[in-house]
């Protein structure tokens, strides 16, 4: 039976968590120290660990080294309390299968769990896995007609393009359309397009040889190998570099890819799902996607609607989304007063099902009986969330603008913005509008306007 082995105290991997991964079905293991956690780790026929980076009682990655050493098909997750991409970069070079900034999220961790080890299929949105995929909420026409045609294109091999809105829940339908297929027995892996350097993106997707690169110390499968007979989702795709769009268009055409470093072609059967946020027109345009991946990848079109496009789904959701999280938060919300239908039903919703989600669930841990009330809600956080009104915004310090130039109120904004996530590059992007390649340049360019 597959096992998670958890390197660190209860205050580093709590109850919750313990509790979110038994609820999958996997039993789990504590050690405090290297030497209990080498012992343990060798007593599971199928193994994945949690590792503290934090720890003053050990090095993470020397422990790293030596539970990959002796058991080559675990699978490590190395934990942070403090966002660090030179320090993710580093663990994942030399082996790690992802790199998590605590608390980790429920959503988060049984993805984790379902793409190592097997596990739940339940997805951030609004569905949940009965077996035979993930069934998703909706009573709106052109989003059941969507769902129709994704699964009579579930059979088939041919790409799949998913465009929508952020927080619409395209990697739900990914997931739908995958357990849909001949391949639901196979594994389904995801990755991140945007939340990846360059130079670590190439060696995720293609894997690389002993040696290819310093750090390299043995040889590692990429995303396309691990999703081999399966399928594959490549999010924020119009976030991926030229050179590596052209190893892209390879798989596609030949199914065959070359790991960094490697001297001959490796061949894969997956089947390849993208997602996108962006009007890929434009990146087209701008020369920064090559056209001839776009028809590749565009065989079979997706487009899901906004959730203000498709209001009828509220209340639905609403009620799908207490259940998920009485169950998470140990609660037992049984009643919705009319005033907070009401209120969900006039508001924007600019971050869809996702936004909501968030709503219901700060709802449900708030509500102190068995009722949800539209207080809350605390519809003043949505408002903010959703963008204010220009008079709420000058109450706001907006009038200190005045007399900057457009640049440094873009700075300001850039550099406020990050503040707000935890410099969570991905969100502030989502929240700015902008893509995250625009907000990496533009913080190189302030860090060479700093050094000059």
């Amino acid at each position: 039976m597959p096992e998670v082995l958890l390197v660190g105290p209860e205050e580093v991997f709590p109850s919750e968590m313990v509790e979110c991964i038994h609820g999958q079905g996997h039993r789990t293991r504590r050690a405090l120290g290297p030497g209990q956690a080498l012992i343990e780790s060798d007593k599971a026929k199928k193994l994945l660990a949690f590792i503290d980076a934090g720890s003053t009682l050990y090095s993470a990655q020397d422990l790293m080294r030596k539970i990959l050493s002796r058991r080559p098909s675990a699978c490590v997750v190395v934990t942070s309390s403090k966002p660090s991409i030179d320090l993710a970069v580093e663990f994942i070079k030399d082996g790690a299968w992802d790199f998590l900034i605590r608390p980790v999220d429920p959503e988060k961790l049984i993805l984790v769990l379902d793409q190592t080890i097997g596990g739940a299929n339940e997805t951030v949105s609004s569905g949940e896995d009965e077996g035979d995929g993930p069934v998703i909420v909706t009573n709106d026409p052109a989003f059941k007609k969507l769902l129709s045609i994704a699964e009579q294109a579930a059979g088939a091999a041919a790409a799949v393009l998913i465009q929508g809105e952020s927080g619409t829940g395209k990697e739900m339908l990914a997931r739908f359309i995958h357990m849909k297929s001949p391949r639901k027995d196979k594994p389904f892996v995801a990755i991140n397009c945007a939340a990846l350097p360059e130079a670590l993106l190439e060696s995720e997707l293609f894997g690389h040889e002993k040696g290819a690169f310093t750090g390299a110390i043995s040889r590692r499968l990429g995303k396309f190998e691990m999703a081999n007979g399966g399928s594959i989702l490549l999010d924020e795709i119009t976030e991926m570099q030229l050179h590596l769009q052209a190893k892209l268009l390879r798989v596609l055409q030949e199914q065959v890819l070359d790991r960094v470093g490697g001297q001959a072609p490796v061949n894969v059967d997956v089947r390849i799902i993208a997602t996108t946020n962006r009007a890929v027109s434009t990146y087209i345009e701008e020369g920064n996607f090559r056209e001839d991946l776009y028809y590749r990848l565009n065989v079979i079109p997706l487009h899901i609607p906004p959730l203000r496009d498709r209001r009828e789904d509220i209340p639905p959701l609403l009620d799908h989304l207490i259940k998920k999280h009485n169950k998470l938060n140990n609660k037992s919300i049984s009643n919705v007063s009319d005033e907070v239908y009401e209120a969900l039903l006039r508001l924007p919703w600019e971050g869809n099902v996702r936004e909501l989600e968030n709503a219901v669930e700060r709802a449900v841990v708030l509500a102190p009986g068995d009722e949800i009330c539209v207080e809350h809600l605390l519809l003043d956080q949505i408002s903010q969330n959703s963008g204010l009104s220009a008079s709420r915004q000058k109450e706001n310090g907006m009038e200190t603008m005045v007399g900057k130039t457009v640049q440094e109120m873009e700075r300001q904004l850039i550099i406020s913005t990050l503040g707000k996530v935890s410099e969570n590059r991905t969100k502030a992007a989502e929240m700015l509008g902008i893509s995250i390649r625009t907000l990496r340049n533009k913080l190189k360019e302030y860090q060479s306007q700093n050094s000059s």
